[in-house]
């Protein structure tokens, strides 16, 4: 069987896990970028099901699968919001990293060590978020098709990446990774980013429907990210199954 794992690349985030949860450590520009994640789908998400953003837990009865989960960092406050969440990855360590520090935070999050498209394709779940984590994987297209497959029908999956373009090159490899030393010297490849149109494409071509497209831009001077019309480099497409 095809797998859409990349031994190499999940070495070389088994390796970081135990500095998951280091908001100065290895995975430091997550944590800056975790706020407005979570703002997005919070936004799209209680728009689509026609829940008030407002209410105690808005995402209260909603199971919500989290691809790619790592330490945690997007598991943990969808719970928060009232989601019934599972977390998948396939490095093992990155899994038992993630439920220690859910169990030390009381929080109820059931985390698998499984890929997609090893995963019980009985379970079906209202959101899939999908978010950094095509840019790493081996194959693409089975990818995408296991993600689909684990997707209710009007469920809604968001897919997060980066833009494959020179703006990118010079932002996401040169400066973060050799220049402020944001992330690991090799963390990305910048062959494998998609275009918007490239990832729209698979995802359409599945019979997902585009709901939304919008670009994260990161300030210097504020040190924030936020929404953007600009998808030169980071980006979000989320799609629904209908």
């Amino acid at each position: 069987m095809t797998t859409t794992v990349n031994k190499e690349e999940i070495q070389k985030f088994s390796k970081l896990a135990d500095q998951w949860w280091d908001a100065n450590g290895k995975f430091k520009p997550l944590h800056m970028f975790n706020p407005i994640r979570i703002e997005y789908i919070l936004d799209i998400s209680t728009s689509y099901f026609k829940i008030d953003k407002n209410k105690k837990l808005p995402l209260e009865g909603l199971k919500i699968l989290d691809i790619g989960c790592g330490g945690g960092l997007i598991s943990e406050p969808m719970t928060r919001l009232g989601a019934e969440v599972t977390g998948i990855d396939a490095s093992e360590k990155n899994i038992n990293i993630a439920k220690t520090h859910a169990k030390k935070n009381k929080l109820k999050i059931d985390y698998i060590n499984s890929s997609p498209e090893k995963f019980n394709k009985e379970k079906k779940f209202d959101i899939i978020l999908n978010l950094e984590v095509v840019e790493h994987v081996e194959d693409v297209n089975l990818y995408l098709s296991s993600c689909f497959n684990l997707l209710k029908e009007n469920g809604i999956m968001f897919t997060a990446t980066i833009n494959r373009t020179l703006t990118s090159y010079i932002k996401a490899i040169v400066g973060a990774e050799y220049v402020l030393r944001w992330l690991p010297i090799g963390t990305h490849d910048w062959n494998k980013f998609l275009k918007p149109e490239e990832l729209e494409k698979y995802l359409n071509d599945l019979g997902l429907k585009t709901l939304n497209v919008k670009g994260l831009s990161f300030n210097p001077l504020l040190k924030k990210w936020r929404q953007s019309k600009n998808l030169s480099v980071n980006y979000i497409i989320t799609c629904s199954k209908n």
